[in-house]
């Protein structure tokens, strides 16, 4: 019975209640709005992870410093 925290049958629970809540048409709004929020979070956190990296030893500094200017600018 026990699979984990939540089982199957919770979740068909949960979405009967979505469905009854925002009904069919708002159900994929919220669905792609959820969807857009996670994966702008990624790269959010892949941009932050790669600008807190350290520099690789063998790049030119000038180069590392023209670098992180295109990210940031890119990221603006």
């Amino acid at each position: 019975m026990g699979m984990g925290v939540i089982e199957p049958w919770h979740l068909v629970i949960i979405l009967v209640i979505a469905l009854v809540i925002f009904g069919p048409g708002k159900l994929g709004d919220v669905g792609g709005a959820l969807g857009r929020g996670i994966r702008e979070f990624k790269t959010t956190m892949n941009s932050e992870f790669e600008d807190t990296k350290p520099a690789e030893k063998d790049a030119n500094p000038a180069e590392a410093s023209t670098a992180k200017k295109e990210v940031t600018e890119k990221t603006s």
